[in-house]
């Protein structure tokens, strides 16, 4: 799987609103705050927070007093919601979804259809509040935790 930057700097912008919202749910952080805390170009966080708006993720309020927050609370937002507001769809092929790509070998296409389902496996049973306290499900600690899950591949 590969993680753009979108995705990546969407998953810390809407961290840092978990963090705020475990310390009060209606608080307000601007997204000056966001790009400097966690190091995101602030013209990037920009349109990053307005998709994430317009997927319902987060809330936002014009004005001096204004900033952002998640719109529902972190235990019911997936790291699959946030991938999938800024990228799409978890899995593509060739940007179609595994169901409709056709191959001469329909066992090929089986593949990349468990692969998306694996990814839905971990992605949308991680929630925010899982990450900002860093206590995962027994079942993804175990990924985490699995005999080479650290180590690098070359092929």
């Amino acid at each position: 799987m590969y993680v753009s930057a979108r995705a990546d700097y969407g998953m810390c912008a809407v961290v840092e609103l978990a963090r705020a919202y475990a310390k009060t749910p209606t608080q307000l952080v601007t997204s000056e705050h966001i790009a400097q805390s966690q190091g995101i170009p602030a013209k990037f966080l920009e349109g990053i927070l307005r998709e994430l708006r317009q997927a319902n993720i987060v809330m936002s309020k014009r004005g001096p007093e204004g900033g952002y927050r998640l719109a529902s609370p972190p235990d019911s937002i997936s790291v699959a919601d946030v991938v999938r507001a800024l990228d799409g769809p978890l899995a593509a092929v060739r940007g179609q979804r595994p169901e409709d790509v056709v191959h001469p070998d329909s066992s090929l296409v089986d593949v990349w259809i468990a692969l998306r389902a694996a990814m839905r496996s971990v992605l949308e049973e991680i929630t925010m509040d899982q990450v900002v306290s860093g206590q995962f499900s027994a079942a993804i600690a175990d990924l985490i935790n699995s005999p080479g899950a650290r180590q690098r591949r070359t092929r």
